[in-house]
């Protein structure tokens, strides 16, 4: 038997040639290819460093920026991991290039990308699977298992968060490295409302209950985190879930966005028994409410090794599993463009509705022609606004607010630092542990000089450049750094003089 075979997890030596399209996200899959069959033998990506980074791991393979260059190369499918509202048109282009296709979230950033993305699959007779990986952790793969077989009964309501603080993400690549040129932001994650990256949360509640959405409404939000460069449209930015109907009746609330407290707990009440899952799960069996709730353990079995060094609680390796299963014997994969626009439909007309003041909107089966066809024409989507060109005027000197990318991503950091010190200090003698609080104070003190250059700086470009995006960011993390009681003299002394309590 060869090498090849035995590190294989198919009874097959047949190999897919794989082209990476988009060298940040896309490489969070590398190492888990060569077990399935994946060779990858192309990358393509506009950022020079992540095409360096690219072709640092893969020796020989071919790597450009060019996405037409990338479709003609010789290979059979595309791990698709371009920008977000770009995923539609690529994935077009990879499947009338020829190739099958495995999509980031989100499958399309408007009603009729969707359709003209199902009817492209269907023409193309070419495998489309959607890289939706938050149904594949061990405790939500445990819970699709048990659900099927009836544990739990009908459906009856649900929640799914997915609550991520990724602030810093407007003005880094995915790795953590300011975007250059440092004064312009992140192509969609400095403007995407959070309704739109609905399928993290709402994907598991799919996936375990074997249902899909029907009807969907929410209210607007209107109150961000500081230091979010998201657009205040319509007074609407903020984090605010949606209600869901699925198609057994059941509700579904579905939340998203970024707030003061990450969270990514999901909740199923069926008509026999209730879950609650994070990274531990939780059941609550005998159809009461007051039946016992225990915890039980759940792992990926046989997989569980591979699975559990990817990234998004195992995740990452199962739809990578799936694509290559598909590929390779053809079971189909959970994710299939209908499902995938299942999954996504619903974050665009939750933003639709919060915009039109909590309108209803039935979701349509895009299965069925009769209902893409009402919406073939539809190309509604939310304001963007030009990240290369809202922070600073366009006569700014480069090398000044150059510094901006980096200066952000410096006080989103310390401030973090310092309001977490300085707000539990406030509570500090209710405090059951309060070596931590010893803790934050270090971590303070370590990092105030570094922190009294970054506020200066920012004190300065904001008073260079007083108008536009780049100065409000700016002030909403000075107000909130507290940045005059900080560069007062005598701020370090009393933090040390606090430390010395714990």
């Amino acid at each position: 038997m060869s090498k090849r075979r035995q590190s294989s997890l198919f009874k097959t030596d047949k190999r897919i040639r794989l082209g990476l399209w988009g060298l940040g996200r896309g490489m969070s899959f590398y190492k888990m290819c060569a077990a399935l069959n994946l060779d990858v033998v192309a990358g393509c990506d506009y950022n020079e460093h992540m095409r360096v980074r690219f072709a640092e791991a893969n020796p020989g393979a071919f790597v450009t920026d060019d996405a037409e260059a990338f479709l003609n190369a010789d290979f059979d499918a595309v791990l698709l991991a371009t920008f977000c509202p770009a995923h539609a048109g690529d994935a077009i282009a990879c499947l009338e290039a020829g190739k099958h296709v495995l999509s980031e979230v989100t499958s399309f950033h408007t009603m009729a990308e969707g359709v003209r993305l199902v009817e492209a699959v269907e023409k193309a007779g070419l495998v489309y699977n959607l890289a939706e990986n938050y149904p594949f952790s061990a405790p939500h793969m445990y819970l699709a298992q048990k659900w099927r077989e009836g544990l739990f009964g009908d459906l009856m309501y649900a929640e799914g968060e997915y609550v991520h603080d990724v602030r810093s993400l407007a003005f880094t690549y995915i790795d953590g490295v300011p975007i250059v040129p440092g004064y312009t932001l992140h192509n969609w994650r400095s403007w995407l409302h959070f309704h739109y990256y609905c399928t993290h949360s709402l994907g598991p509640i799919m996936t375990i209950t074997g249902t899909r959405p029907t009807r969907v409404v929410s209210l607007p939000g209107k109150h961000t985190l500081p230091g979010n460069p998201m657009p205040k449209v319509q007074g609407l930015a903020g984090i605010a879930p949606s209600l869901i109907t699925m198609d057994n009746g059941a509700v579904v609330r579905n939340l998203m966005g970024a707030t003061t407290n990450d969270v990514h707990t999901f909740r199923y009440w069926g008509t026999r028994g209730a879950a609650e899952a994070t990274d531990r799960l939780f059941l609550r069996l005998g159809g009461t409410g007051e039946s016992p709730k225990l915890e039980v353990k759940a792992d990926w079995g046989e997989l569980t090794a591979l699975a559990e060094k990817a990234g998004h609680g195992g995740g990452d390796f199962w739809v990578l599993y799936y694509f290559a299963r598909q590929l390779l014997e053809g079971t189909p994969a959970p994710f299939d463009i209908y499902s995938a626009a299942d999954v996504t439909i619903p974050g665009i007309l939750a933003y639709r509705s919060s915009v039109n003041g909590g309108q209803p909107y039935d979701v349509p089966d895009f299965r069925k022609k009769k209902e893409r066809d009402c919406y073939r024409n539809d190309h509604d989507a939310q304001h963007r606004f030009n990240p290369n060109t809202v922070c600073f005027p366009k006569g700014a000197d480069k090398a000044q607010v150059g510094r901006f990318n980096s200066l952000m991503t410096d006080l989103l950091r310390y401030t973090a630092q310092y309001r977490a010190y300085t707000d539990w200090m406030r509570v500090a003698d209710d405090v059951i542990d309060p070596k931590r609080l010893g803790d934050l104070a270090d971590t303070v003190i370590q990092n105030h000089a570094a922190m009294r250059v970054a506020l200066r700086e920012a004190q300065t470009l904001a008073k260079t450049y007083p108008k536009g995006e780049g100065a409000r960011l700016l002030h909403e993390m000075l107000e909130t750094a507290d940045a005059d009681r900080v560069l007062k003299p005598g701020f370090i002394a009393r933090i040390k003089k606090d430390r010395s309590r714990f």
